[in-house]
């Protein structure tokens, strides 16, 4: 059997598509239930994170493993096959084991060095041990990923580089300043109660908010949290539980926003924010923010687009003449256009029916659009801008609510982000800006002890793999002894209980001798590269049964098994 590990990550898969992919609790139990149940695979595991889905399993084939860990990724994270596989990646035996190593120390992380990889994978250790769906291999390759994460951390300076998602999060809000100065006196709303929450609520207590409002779905989720944050003492922030009805009224007191929850839809919508923000300018109350399907607020007012009326415009012009900073002949207006719709819009810029204010120089137009033309031509739609684009003359003005959507699939509608006075951070921001992180130094010393131990897990597998044929041998070299030993009892009956005992200890000790160097050596070449060959030559050349050395493996499994630290 072999270790195979097939999963998309943000550094194989826009955001767009991991959030589609995600997994529940639930799809995740279920999904390590149809890979066992497959037939190239005997163990699974599956790590999901904000930022990367993993399936792990022991198969015994890899093109029909790859095959069938694919397909089982698609059906239950609900993005076709075509769709998912260019996003893909693969990685078998040791490159699988280089890869969870690299993972666990943080070197793959969105924020290189983070540590809360670690609090992760041990809890898809957990729930795989829990569905009994991890065996020997994933056992130990996933207890000696966390020994190599903390040895990284232990050892070398990766924290210096690395940071928690959360405290990445809240430097970008503060655009770069110092966190503790953005933060002092501000109030923070935060909506979930769950791991990556409660580090965010703690992060913010200890930065000086001075109030933290704790919203979830579970009511005594968030009084429970809200209740540590008021009794730590290396805090002043006061503290609360709300429930998520009351969102909608916190959100209009609110300064600091962050959301991380397993919610499905949208937590916060682009007419939820607006409405806030107008209720803080306006002091009125917020009214009901509708259904989280519901259509966008209007976008603040800017300046005029300029837009003409052409029935040829394949823009819905009335649509882009309410989005503020969106100019019609922008990246932004055609964002989603496949080519031919793409070429009609070009048409139309060209036939000159829009308002000549709008309009920059021909040269620029002509540039746009072949820029925008390569685009289709690559991955066959113009992608889609968040982000306004900026307009001569139109400052837009400083934000005072800030948001933080730290869950996947996301909290918090995307359009926020054309709303003006509000700066919204979700995983996607985050994506873009650990892109241009520094990396620390202390980078390639945790490389070097990733490849380290990745030598040393590969050579105790080895070895492992042939132990159980070592031990075969033994029990089958002490049963010829015992045999021998009652065939001279029955032989030599006058001897002595002294005798005997003689005559017993140096039959052992000659078969001991005669086995030590042996199987001692078998063991080191074993555990070299390519030494998996051993453990048959063993049994061919001493005609072992092999299932005797099934049993003695099966017995080990169950050793390890009752003997594993929780």
């Amino acid at each position: 059997m072999s270790l195979l590990v097939v999963g998309l990550s943000h550094r194989s898969a826009p955001v767009s598509v991991l959030e589609r992919a995600a997994l529940s609790a639930d799809a995740q139990v279920k999904l390590v239930q149809d890979t066992v149940a497959a037939e190239p695979a005997t163990e699974a595991a599956v790590l999901a994170t904000c930022n990367r889905i993993e399936l792990y399993a022991d198969v015994d084939k890899f093109h029909a493993g790859v095959a069938e860990l694919s397909t089982l990724l698609a059906q239950h994270s609900g993005v076709g096959l075509e769709e998912l596989t260019p996003y893909l990646y693969v990685h078998y035996e040791d490159r699988a084991v280089h890869h969870l190593f690299s993972v666990a120390c943080g070197l793959d992380s969105m924020v290189v060095g983070e540590g809360q990889i670690l609090g992760q994978i041990k809890d898809a250790l957990a729930k795989a041990q829990d569905q009994h769906s991890a065996g020997r291999l994933l056992n130990d390759l996933f207890q000696q990923a966390l020994r190599v994460g903390k040895r990284a951390h232990s050892e070398t300076g990766i924290d210096r580089a690395g940071q928690s998602l959360v405290t990445f999060g809240l430097e970008q809000l503060a655009a770069g300043g110092d966190v503790r100065t953005w933060a002092a006196g501000r109030r923070a709303l935060v909506i979930g109660a769950g791991s990556m929450s409660s580090l965010a609520a703690a992060t913010l207590a200890r930065a000086g908010v001075a109030e933290i409002v704790v919203a979830n779905r579970t009511f005594e989720r968030a009084e429970r949290l809200a209740g540590i944050l008021t009794e730590g003492d290396d805090t002043s922030a006061a503290a609360r539980a709300v429930r998520m009805d009351d969102v909608a009224a916190e959100l209009t007191r609110a300064d600091v926003v962050v959301s991380c929850t397993g919610a499905t839809g949208l937590v916060l919508t682009a007419q939820a924010v607006a409405q806030a923000v107008e209720g803080r300018t306006t002091g009125r109350p917020v009214a009901d923010s509708g259904p989280a399907d519901a259509p966008a607020a209007p976008i603040a007012a800017g300046p005029p687009t300029g837009a003409g009326t052409d029935e040829n415009c394949p823009l819905d012009l009335a649509a882009v003449q309410g989005a503020t900073g969106f100019s019609v002949l922008g990246e932004a207006a055609v964002a989603g256009l496949d080519a031919a719709t793409l070429e009609q819009h070009a048409a139309w810029v060209d036939n000159g029916t829009v308002d000549r204010r709008e309009r920059t120089a021909p040269e620029a137009d002509a540039e746009l659009i072949t820029a925008l033309a390569a685009t289709v031509a690559t991955v066959g739609r113009v992608p889609e801008r968040r982000r306004p684009e900026p307009v001569a003359g139109f400052a837009r003005p400083a934000p005072s609510l800030f948001l933080l959507d730290l869950a996947m699939p996301r909290d918090i509608d995307a359009a926020v982000h054309r709303l003006a006075g509000v700066r919204l951070v979700d995983i996607e921001s985050l994506a873009e800006a650990s892109a241009d992180a520094p990396m620390a130094a202390d980078v390639d010393q945790v490389r070097r002890i990733v490849s380290d131990e990745v030598a040393a897990f590969g050579a105790a597998q080895r070895a492992a793999h042939i132990t159980p044929t070592v031990v075969a041998l033994r029990t089958m070299a002490a049963d010829v002894v015992a045999g021998e030993i009652a065939r001279l009892d029955g032989r030599l009956p006058d001897l002595d209980e002294r005798q005997r005992g003689e005559i017993r200890q140096a039959v052992h000790r000659v078969v001991d001798k005669l086995l030590h160097a042996p199987t001692v050596r078998v063991k080191q070449l074993a555990a070299e590269p390519g030494g998996a060959g051993y453990a048959d030559a063993l049994r061919t050349l001493f005609d072992l049964d092999p299932e005797t050395v099934a049993a003695v493996s099966r017995a080990g499994d169950s050793t390890d098994e009752k003997d594993r630290p929780a």
